[in-house]
C-alpha cells in the first residue's frame, strides 16, 4: 500500500485504493469491487439550513462501472444529494440502514449493525454510528438524528477498512474496536458539522480531535478524511486536522488528500 496523490480517480481499478471527491463522497477500489461512499455529484447551491460550496473533483461518468454504494444514511442532502439519488439508483447495490432501504427501495438493501454482507470474497458488514452528541435528540425510532451506519470491508490479504459515516461518538468506536481488532485504514467523516438548530448547534460529526482519538482508539495504520470540505456546515477543516493528529502524535497516519486524486492504493492495477 502506498500514498500516491499523483493518480487521478478514472475508471481503472485496483485490488485495493482509496481516494476522495469532496464532501462525505469516497472512492474504495477493494478486492475487485469498486464501491462509492454517500454520493454528492450536485453542483454548488443552497438546500435551506446549508449550502453546497464546491461541486464533486470527479464526475459519476468517470468513475465507469460501480458495484455498491455504500450509504451511511439517506435523509440528508449533505449526504445523499440530488445527482447522488440518480447515481445511486443507476447502481447493481445500494447497502445501508434497513429503514433507509425501505425508503429507497430496490436496488437497496438494509442491514442492522453487525450485520454482514457477502459479494464475492468481500465481506461488507454495517456497524454502529451516533449521527450528534449522546445526549442529542432521538427520533420516533430513537435514533440520535436519523438511523445512521458505519461500514467495515473486510477481504482476505487486504486491509480491512472501517468507513465512520456521520458518527460523533466514541461509544460506537469502542463497539466495532471489539468486534473488529485489526482495522488497517480509517476514512473517518470529520468536519464537526453543526446545524444551529439540532443539538444546540454541538457537532454531528467528529470533531478533529475526536478523529485523532478514534485513529487511537482503533491502532489504525492510515486514516483518509472525509466530510471536512464542500459544505457550510462543516466547522472545522483539515488544517484542524492536522493540528489535532500532530498534538496527538498521530500526525503520520493521516493521509494528505487531494479531491478527484487516489489517497492510498496498491500500484498494480487489475
Amino acid at each position: 500500500m502506498s500514498d500516491d496523490l499523483d493518480a487521478a480517480i478514472g475508471s481503472e481499478r485496483h485490488r485495493f485504493a482509496i481516494g476522495t471527491l469532496g464532501g462525505p463522497t469516497a472512492v474504495l477500489d477493494y478486492g475487485g469491487l469498486r464501491f462509492v461512499t454517500d454520493p454528492t455529484f450536485d453542483p454548488p447551491g443552497d438546500y435551506g439550513a446549508y449550502r453546497k460550496t464546491e461541486g464533486p473533483a470527479v464526475s459519476p461518468g468517470t468513475l465507469g462501472a460501480v458495484d455498491a454504494v455504500l450509504l451511511s444514511h439517506d435523509l440528508h442532502w449533505d449526504n445523499f444529494d440530488r445527482a447522488g439519488r440518480v447515481f445511486a439508483q443507476q447502481c447493481p447495490l445500494i447497502v445501508t440502514g434497513r429503514r433507509g432501504a425501505g425508503r429507497l427501495g430496490p436496488p437497496a438493501i438494509g442491514l442492522d449493525d453487525f450485520d454482514v454482507h457477502r459479494m464475492g470474497q468481500v465481506r461488507v458488514h454495517a456497524v454502529p454510528a451516533q449521527h450528534g452528541p449522546l445526549d442529542g435528540d432521538r427520533d420516533d425510532a430513537g435514533d440520535i438524528n436519523t438511523e445512521v451506519h458505519g461500514f467495515v470491508l473486510e477481504a482476505h490479504g487486504l486491509p480491512t477498512v472501517y468507513v465512520s459515516g456521520d458518527n460523533a461518538g466514541i461509544g460506537p468506536v469502542k463497539a466495532i474496536a471489539r468486534a473488529f481488532p485489526h482495522i488497517d485504514v480509517a476514512v473517518l467523516h470529520c468536519g464537526a458539522a453543526r446545524v444551529a438548530s439540532k443539538n444546540g448547534g454541538r457537532p454531528l460529526t467528529l470533531t478533529s480531535a475526536r478523529a485523532a482519538d478514534v485513529a487511537a482508539l482503533l491502532e489504525v495504520s492510515h486514516v483518509v478524511a472525509v466530510h471536512h470540505e464542500g459544505w457550510s456546515i462543516y466547522s472545522e477543516n483539515f488544517g484542524d486536522l492536522d493540528r489535532e493528529f500532530a498534538e496527538a502524535g498521530l500526525r503520520s497516519r493521516l493521509i494528505d488528500t487531494e479531491p478527484g486524486q487516489w489517497a492510498l492504493r496498491q500500484p498494480d492495477p487489475l
